[in-house]
């Protein structure tokens, strides 16, 4: 019997991914708008509040388990910031560039020993809106930020992003490189090491 979870997101290539790597628990993953789901208020402070909010708000209006990712950029030179903004430092209604572009300007005093960043990925799986023990799962990739662009790859603030170990930015790896190394491929790797004990021992509300 296959089983459908809820992707908090209308996002269409995480909707593939998951599709794809659920394949072999049997089950089906739909986007949230299939159940007239509007997005949820992201009112938390960390990527794991927000990540909860939005799986819990999938699940109350559906009564299925629900999925949910968060994800941002990490500068220290920032205390942090973008962070949980980091789709919309430049302001609402801003794009990827403005808010590069925001980044570049805000680090343009920086010396290259204070520049250390990092992409966080966290992924929530609630099995119903009142789930006392959510599977969380988190990757991180470590970097720096560039002076400038650099890349054809990627989006956000991938072409400003210098990954570690390597001389390249994100948007200079190919797909499947930075698939393998990214913040969101290890927690989604981490997601498929423990979701099967979850389905397994599903429980309603």
């Amino acid at each position: 019997m296959t089983q459908t979870i809820v992707l908090a997101s209308g996002n269409k290539g995480k909707l593939k991914e998951f599709n794809e790597t659920l394949q072999q628990f049997s089950v089906s993953v739909l986007p949230q708008s299939h159940f007239n789901v509007e997005d949820a208020d992201e009112t938390g402070l960390t990527f794991v509040e927000n990540a909860i909010i939005k799986a819990r708000h999938a699940c109350e209006i559906t009564g299925l388990p629900a999925l949910a990712d968060d994800s941002g950029l990490e500068v220290d030179a920032l205390q942090g910031a973008p962070g949980i903004y980091s789709a919309r430092f430049a302001g609402a209604g801003k794009g990827d560039a403005d808010n590069s572009q925001k980044l570049l300007e805000s680090m343009q005093d920086v010396p290259d020993s204070e520049r250390s960043a990092r992409y966080r990925c966290v992924l929530v799986y609630m099995r119903h809106a009142k789930d006392p023990m959510p599977l969380i799962c988190q990757g991180t990739l470590e970097g720096s930020i560039a002076h400038a662009p650099r890349g054809e790859f990627g989006f956000g603030y991938d072409p400003l992003f210098l990954v570690n170990n390597t001389d390249k930015t994100a948007a200079e790896l190919t797909p499947e490189v930075k698939h393998s190394i990214s913040h969101r491929g290890q927690a989604v790797q981490l997601f498929l090491e423990q979701i099967s004990g979850y389905l397994s021992n599903d429980t309603s509300q």
